[in-house]
C-alpha cells in the first residue's frame, strides 16, 4: 500500500497560492545571488586583484551562511517567518547597494559576509514553509520541483549580465530589484503562509547535529561537490588542453543537469524511498570519477557532466525530503538552519581541499577528491541502510 493511498483527500490537498509564492520568492532571490558571484568577480578582476584574493572575497558569502545559521531558529520565533523574510530581503538589497557604491575589495569582504548573513534566513524560512505545507504523499515531486526552479533561477543570474553588462550600476540594480521583489512577494502571500512551527522543544543547530548527522554530511557533500566542479573544472580542463569556451559550456551543462533532473529524482524518492534515491545519487557521483580523464576530450563527457549536475544536487533534494519525513515543529526549523550551516561549510572547505590535492598530485587530484568525498558518503549510507 502506497503512502498516497493512506492519505485522506483533505491531507493531500496542496495550498497552491502559498506554494507558488514561496517558490517564486526563493527563485527571485536565487537570480540575485546567481548574478552577484560572477559580477563581483568580474569587477575585482578588472581591478587587477589576484585569483586568491578574489576567491577569498567570494568565500565571505558562505561564511555569512555559516555564522547566521545558529541564530535563525530563535529569530524566527521572535519575529515570525514573514517579518524575518521581508526584513532580510530589505537588508540584503541595502547591502548590495553598499557593495555597488564602494567598489573596493576591503569593503566588500564584510559586505559580502552580510549578504550571505541576510540571504540565509530567507532560504531556511522558505524551505520550512514548503515542507510544512506539502502533503507527505507528494513531498518528493514538490521538493524536486522546488530544487529545479531555484537552480534555474540561480543560472538565470549570470545570463542577465549578458543584457546589463558588468560595469556601472545597471547589473547591480537588477540584483537590488530582485531582492526587493522577494519582500513584496512575501507580503503578497503572507496571509496564506503558515506560522513557523512552534510545537516540540526548541532545538539548536548544534543539537540537530546529534539528530541527523548523516543528512548534514550529505548536504556538505552536495555543496562541496558542486563548488569543486564550478571552481576547479577550468583548471582541470586546462591541464588536459581543453579550450576555455568548451570548459565554460561544460559548466553550463553541469548547471543544466542540476536544474532538469531534480523533479525526476523527487519522483524516484516517492517510489523507492529518499534514502535509496540518495544512495543512487552518490554512487552515480562516484562512478563518474573513474572514467573522467579518459572521456574528457570525447562527447561522452557531456552526458557525464549533465548527470553529475543532477545527482550531486540530488543529494540535497533527497536530504530535504528526509528532513520533512523525519522531523516536525521547532526541530524542523533547526534542521533547515543546520542544512544551511552544512552547505556553507561544504562550499568553503571543498574547493581549497581539492585545489591542494591538485597542487600535490596534479590535475587528477580533482576526480580523486570527488571520488573520496562520494565514497565516504556511500559507505555511511550503506551502513545506515544495513542497520535499518
Amino acid at each position: 500500500m502506497t503512502a498516497a493511498s493512506t492519505t485522506s483527500p483533505r491531507e493531500d490537498r496542496i495550498p497552491w497560492a502559498a506554494m507558488i509564492g514561496i517558490i517564486a520568492t526563493v527563485t527571485v532571490f536565487a537570480v540575485a545571488q546567481g548574478l552577484t558571484y560572477p559580477l563581483l568577480s568580474f569587477v575585482l578582476e578588472r581591478q587587477g586583484l589576484t585569483s586568491g584574493l578574489i576567491g577569498l572575497s567570494a568565500a565571505m558569502t558562505p561564511l555569512g551562511f555559516i555564522i547566521s545559521a545558529p541564530l535563525i531558529p530563535a529569530l524566527s520565533r521572535q519575529l515570525g517567518g514573514s517579518r524575518l523574510a521581508v526584513l532580510c530581503s530589505i537588508l540584503a538589497a541595502l547591502t548590495l547597494v553598499a557593495i555597488a557604491w564602494t567598489q573596493h575589495v576591503l569593503a566588500w569582504m564584510p559586505l559580502r559576509f552580510l549578504l550571505g548573513f541576510f540571504a540565509n534566513p530567507l532560504y531556511v524560512i522558505s524551505e520550512t514553509w514548503l515542507i510544512t505545507i506539502t502533503p507527505a504523499s507528494r513531498r518528493g515531486r514538490i521538493m524536486g520541483l522546488y530544487s529545479s526552479i531555484v537552480s534555474a533561477g540561480f543560472a538565470v543570474g549570470p545570463l542577465s549580465l549578458g543584457l546589463a553588462g558588468t560595469e556601472g550600476w545597471p547589473p547591480f540594480m537588477i540584483g537590488v530589484t530582485a531582492l526587493l521583489a522577494c519582500g513584496l512577494i512575501v507580503l503578497a502571500v503572507a496571509p496564506r503562509l503558515p506560522d513557523m512551527p512552534v510545537e516540540g522543544e526548541a532545538t539548536s543547530v548544534g543539537g540537530f547535529f546529534r539528530l541527523g548527522p548523516l543528512l548534514l554530511f550529505a548536504v556538505f557533500t552536495a555543496a562541496a561537490f558542486e563548488q569543486i566542479l564550478l571552481s576547479l573544472l577550468a583548471v582541470y580542463g586546462a591541464a588536459l588542453g581543453s579550450a576555455e569556451g568548451r570548459i565554460a559550456s561544460l559548466i553550463t551543462c553541469f548547471v543544466a543537469g542540476n536544474a532538469v533532473l531534480q523533479i525526476l529524482l523527487g519522483r524516484a524518492a516517492e517510489r523507492f524511498g529518499a534514502t535509496l534515491t540518495m544512495l543512487f545519487c552518490v554512487l552515480a557521483c562516484l562512478s563518474g570519477c573513474l572514467p573522467l580523464a579518459f572521456i574528457f576530450d570525447t562527447w561522452l563527457v557531456w552526458p557525464l557532466v549533465f548527470v553529475w549536475g543532477g545527482v550531486s544536487f540530488g543529494l540535497y533534494t533527497t536530504s530535504l525530503i528526509q528532513l520533512g519525513e523525519r522531523f516536525t515543529g521547532q526541530t524542523l526549523i533547526a534542521g533547515n538552519a543546520a542544512f544551511a550551516f552544512a552547505w556553507g561549510t561544504g562550499g568553503i572547505a571543498g574547493s581549497p581541499a581539492a585545489g591542494l590535492a591538485m597542487q600535490l598530485i596534479g590535475h587528477q587530484g580533482l576526480p580523486l577528491s570527488l571520488g573520496l568525498l562520494s565514497s565516504v558518503l556511500a559507505v555511511l549510507l550503506w551502513t545506515e541502510k544495513r542497520r535499518g
